[in-house]
């Protein structure tokens, strides 16, 4: 017991000992009320704050040593990243949370300026910035200082600089309208409380023309009302997930056109994960009243990060 208690149940690893399948060994009643995630509550649950605490626990531990089950099945993680995928984010990639691999499916080019969404140990930031080149950049948002300062190291150990990482929200993204070229994400939009937020922020940041490919959770049509409440789950990509209606629903109405949701593989009785993606639209060409050209202004947010063109 007190070696269980010393592994699963201090303050210190609550966030992360317990995955569904864990939970009777690891916070079950008999291990009293101050065991992690079986403890009852009326309290309601701060989403933001609940998967804050998760990732930040993630990256002050070791990495690989505190994987779910669906890492050690291959559903999450670094598993899914071959070397020719690593370009010299190795101990980055270790790190990673993610189902998928967005950087392999998202087209990079030379010179393009590319965000990802949620850049936790920042492996899909430096695979990025290597494969945009010197002329390009790869920028990474996460809310969680830890990981912030984790990807900073590992950016540092690798000897990229065509990085940046920046701290913010999904649903308030602290860049300019139309300032990239290609949006990324790991398995990451799925933990927001507000997703329609989310895609109209990403189409906001989008150039005209820009790219939008993700790796993420869909969730079957008939998964139960118990999952979807279940908020550990939740912050390790289940019950947050959209079903794949839902999640081009909002994509169009965020904007975005030429939606793409191709399933991959299985993470959940309940879920798969995806490879999505969409653009902006390109503006039809200027209009021409009387011979005169009607040109078109685009507005700057006022919300601009230092070095963003």
């Amino acid at each position: 017991m007190a070696e269980l208690e010393q592994s699963c149940c201090s303050p210190q690893t609550q966030a992360t000992c317990c995955e569904p399948s864990d939970k009777a060994d690891c916070c079950g009643a008999e291990h009293g009320d101050g065991c992690g995630c079986a403890a009852p509550t009326t309290e309601p649950v701060d989403i933001r704050e609940a998967v804050r605490e998760k990732y930040a626990a993630y990256a002050v531990a070791a990495p690989g040593t505190v994987p779910s089950p669906a890492d050690r099945e291959g559903a999450f993680g670094a598993v899914l990243y071959s070397e020719s995928d690593e370009g010299g984010a190795d101990v980055a990639v270790e790190a990673s949370l993610g189902c998928g691999v967005p950087t392999a499916v998202a087209d990079l080019h030379e010179g393009e300026t590319v965000l990802d969404l949620g850049s936790g140990a920042g492996a899909d930031v430096l695979i990025s910035a290597r494969r945009v080149g010197p002329s390009g950049k790869a920028i990474g948002l996460d809310m969680t200082d830890e990981m912030l300062d984790l990807a900073r190291r590992n950016a540092a150990d690798a000897g990229v600089t065509n990085v940046e990482f920046v701290k913010g929200y999904l649903e308030e993204l602290p860049l300019p309208d139309a300032s990239i070229d290609v949006i990324i994400s790991n398995c990451v939009v799925n933990l927001s409380g507000d997703k329609p937020t989310v895609l109209r922020e990403a189409a906001r940041v989008l150039r005209p023309g820009g790219r939008f490919a993700i790796s993420d959770v869909i969730a079957d049509e008939n998964m139960d009302d118990a999952t979807k409440a279940d908020m550990q789950a939740w912050t390790g990509c289940i019950a947050g997930a959209l079903t794949e209606a839902e999640f081009r629903g909002q994509l169009r109405a965020a904007g975005l056109t030429d939606i793409e949701v191709q399933p991959t593989h299985r993470v959940h009785p309940s879920a798969s994960a995806a490879i999505i993606r969409a653009k902006k639209p390109t503006p039809s060409p200027q209009r021409a009243t009387h011979g005169l050209a009607i040109p078109v202004q685009l507005t700057k947010s006022s919300r601009q990060i230092g070095g963003m063109p």
